[in-house]
């Protein structure tokens, strides 16, 4: 049976309560150099309401996203209604400077409220140190003037309900999650039916009561939307090479007659250590497509085809070029 994608379920320890699908929402920053199309504003804020008119209680965004571009139009929506719905939860997260890639405290408390000011929040639900790794300094970020402890600061302060580490390579994730409290964590890319690049990450961080956020369970679009007309692999143009575990994955949905995007979100969706899986949406039809695939019914024989095929441990974003806009 598949699991419920509107169900709401504890977000780790804390008081909050999220969907087992949360939406993310960087394409709606207009981000072609990553995504390799245009969204505009009017379809970003089309996309948003659709996200906050359905059943998912669940968003995350950034303040980097299109240089910004993500949060004021999810801002402009949020002013449109008069604020958040009931019991929704927003996600954002805390930049480096994208000019100096500086982020000690004071860059923390500037993208803070930049945050709010676009957002038009007086407070943040979920509040994310992210992507320390492309900072000028990995230990300024994270030392005793850093963004880091800025942002534990921030918890204390009442400006946010919870605070979570949304960075990229398990070797820079691990260390901090062993030493800081957070209450979530993302992990991007590197937990998908064709990589398994952070499945001991994920381990730990449950056995630690983190709530564990898995973002982009297709790949950044091909197990979405197909090896042919998207022969892309997170974010880059890609190979043969890469693209043939795609293509054995499609297969066997084919045989079956089942989305391979459906099974790419359940194989994320089915895991229990898993809280919420972040599927980002750039159109109103993705937010009904997703909650479609969600509850799409798949054989467990597809399951069963799935589980001998050879997957990658390596990082997926080893060779990334990272673009914000």
């Amino acid at each position: 049976m598949p699991i419920d994608p509107v169900q709401k379920t504890p977000l780790g320890r804390t008081n909050l309560s999220v969907s087992r699908i949360c939406f993310g929402t960087s394409s709606l920053g207009d981000m072609p150099g990553t995504y390799g199309y245009d969204v505009s504003e009017d379809r970003a804020r089309e996309t948003v309401r659709a996200i906050f008119s359905g059943p998912v209680n669940f968003l995350d965004t950034s303040r980097i996203y299109g240089f910004g571009r993500s949060e004021e139009r999810i801002g402009d929506v949020i002013r449109e209604r008069g604020g958040l719905p009931d019991g929704f939860v927003l996600s954002t997260k805390l930049d480096r400077d994208p000019e100096t890639n500086r982020f000690d405290a004071s860059q923390a408390r500037q993208s803070l409220e930049e945050s709010l000011r676009a957002l038009g929040l007086d407070r943040i639900d979920l509040l994310h140190l992210h992507d320390p790794e492309h900072a000028d300094s990995l230990e300024v970020t994270t030392g005793t003037l850093g963004a880091l402890p800025e942002l534990f600061k921030m918890k204390e302060e009442g400006l946010v309900k919870a605070v979570g580490l949304a960075a990229g390579p398990v070797d820079v994730m691990m260390p901090l999650l062993r030493d800081w409290d957070f209450d979530a964590m993302i992990t991007h890319n590197r937990f998908t039916l064709a990589n398994r690049n952070a499945d001991a990450m994920i381990s730990f961080a449950h056995s630690k009561g983190i709530a564990v956020l898995n973002a982009a369970p297709y790949a950044g679009g091909v197990l979405a939307k197909g090896s042919e007309s998207y022969p892309r692999y997170v974010y880059q143009e890609a190979s043969e090479d890469v693209l043939d575990p795609i293509r054995r994955i499609e297969a066997i949905c084919a045989r079956h007659g089942v989305p391979p995007g459906a099974v790419a979100l359940q194989f994320s969706m089915r895991d229990e250590r898993i809280t919420s899986t972040i599927c980002g949406v750039s159109k109103p039809e993705r937010v009904a497509q997703t909650l479609e695939w969600a509850r799409c019914s798949i054989p467990e024989a597809v399951w069963d085809e799935l589980a001998p095929l050879s997957y990658s441990s390596d990082d997926p974003e080893a060779s990334r070029q990272y673009n914000p806009g």
